[in-house]
């Protein structure tokens, strides 16, 4: 009888280590973003190659800036294009400036490694490095190679965003975690959330 207790206490210690091992067990992020962009009326090229599955492996932050009193969308793909749009009314309405994420970006794209490619969307912020809570805000904004692979500044940890975040290169660490996100085509309707 003791034996089978030993036994059965080394069995659930190997699971609960395995269990700790994959984060807290979530396949998507577990803060709150809600960005809906309509590309039908923004008309942007640099948005839609992200949102085009039949070019995977193009990935595209989208972050927000306020320029002359105005609201703008600036939208930077991991092949060295940078545009920007103007708010239109449905997005001062959605007030989509306060859900880019954790810290005004988010990343968006195909993955290049599945059939059919899948659709991805990230913050735009380490998910080792950056806290919402510190004061002051530590800034952790990634940068997105061509390959599809974010690198951040700070910690220098790599996510392959072809595949869901695993980290790449670094330290070991939180993946960084997807949020769920859906895109109806290139001159469609952008949905993070």
């Amino acid at each position: 009888m003791k034996r089978l207790s030993i036994i059965l206490t080394i069995c659930i210690t190997a699971i609960n280590m395995l269990i700790s091992c994959n984060d807290d067990g979530f396949e998507y992020s577990d803060y709150h973003c809600n960005l809906t962009i309509d590309n039908s009326t923004h008309l942007d090229a640099t948005l839609a190659s992200a949102m085009n599955a039949m070019t995977p492996g193009i990935f595209c932050k989208i972050s927000f800036k306020m320029e002359n009193g105005a609201k703008y969308f600036v939208f930077e793909n991991n092949h060295n294009t940078k545009t920007q749009s103007i708010f239109n009314a449905i997005d001062e309405k959605l007030q989509n400036e306060k859900r880019l994420g954790q810290y005004n970006g988010v990343i968006v794209g195909y993955g290049n490694l599945d059939n059919p490619a899948k659709f991805y969307a990230y913050d735009g912020q380490c998910p080792n490095c950056f806290n919402p809570n510190s004061i002051p805000l530590k800034d952790a904004p990634l940068t997105v190679s061509s390959n599809g692979v974010a690198k951040c500044p700070l910690c220098h940890r790599e996510y392959n965003l072809n595949t869901g975040g695993n980290i790449c290169g670094g330290d070991m660490g939180n993946t960084h975690k997807p949020y769920r996100a859906a895109s109806s085509g290139p001159n469609g309707t952008l949905r993070v959330y």
